[in-house]
């Protein structure tokens, strides 16, 4: 069987083929594993981590925040792209959203995790830090193939206490370390600086062959070209040109592009060239 909710123009990237059905959105992932389908819950999975939250309806001003404060409203589940919907807003400006939840606004590094996972313990971790810079609360871009080794104990207890009995690939996504969203799926936007040793080990893992560990990820840049005018062609061929990948992008609301570059500073450069991300104030690699 193959992978489940691959994109068409992402099909080639997905070799080899599992022989089980093996997830890779959300949907997916949701209707395949019925027993651990609970982490798909953000206000629980905010409650469980300690958080200030609870469904649109009840005041934060009630929980203790103060009026003027910020909070993040989002849907309490969300298939069909987990950021759709989410916004931060004022403490006493929360509406009331049917199916969506307020949680205390979190400061720190945004950071996205996929680990391997057998039988409910973590055993290979990829992280990627997203930048600073920001629209709409979205990352501008995603540093993969970080080295964060402080966070691998976390997650490792995360993944043991929630996803007892699970093998496969699974995301955790944080801010200032802790968490926000997770999938049981990875984080596929990601896996052309993985490697080619990751997809054979994933899919011999889920298939319960030999497997041996992926090394430490190779890494590159993803960037985010927001707006609502599409690249030119002209724009396309001068990125194409410089060695990074451009993917069209017709699936999310108000990003008309991802960028895919093994050379960091060549993509991050790109952009403040073409313009193409405006909000562009400051480079990482100076900081």
């Amino acid at each position: 069987m193959p992978f489940i909710g691959v994109l068409p123009e992402r099909e080639p990237l997905f070799q080899p083929q599992p022989r089980c059905e093996v997830a890779v959105s959300d949907a997916a992932a949701w209707r395949l594993n019925p027993r651990h389908r609970q982490v798909y819950d953000k206000l629980s999975l905010a409650l469980a981590a300690g958080l200030r939250a609870a469904p649109c309806g009840v005041d934060p001003r009630e929980c203790g925040i103060a009026p003027d404060a910020w909070v993040f409203v989002k849907p309490i589940v969300n298939l069909a792209g987990m950021a759709v919907r989410a916004r931060a807003v004022a403490a006493d400006a929360v509406p009331m959203e049917a199916g969506s939840f307020w949680c205390e606004r979190l400061q720190g590094a945004h950071t996205s995790s996929d680990c391997l996972v057998r039988d409910g313990r973590a055993i290979w971790f990829a992280h990627t830090r997203g930048a600073d810079e920001k629209h709409n609360e979205r990352p501008l871009y995603w540093d993969v193939g970080v080295s964060m080794p402080n966070l691998e104990p976390m997650l490792a207890k995360w993944v043991a206490k929630h996803l007892n009995g699970y093998t496969g690939l699974c995301n955790l996504e944080l801010i200032g370390g802790r968490p926000i969203e997770a999938h049981l799926r990875g984080s596929n936007g990601f896996f052309d600086f993985y490697g080619p040793a990751f997809l054979p080990a994933w899919v011999a893992l889920v298939d319960g062959e030999a497997f041996e560990v992926p090394p430490p990820i190779p890494g590159g840049l993803v960037i985010s070209v927001f707006g609502a005018t599409e690249l030119s062609p002209e724009q396309q061929q001068r990125i194409a040109a410089l060695g990074v990948e451009v993917q069209p992008d017709p699936h999310t609301p108000d990003r008309v592009a991802i960028l895919r570059c093994q050379d960091k500073s060549v993509g991050l450069t790109l952009c403040r060239q073409l313009g193409l991300n405006q909000w562009f104030q400051t480079d990482p690699d100076n900081r």
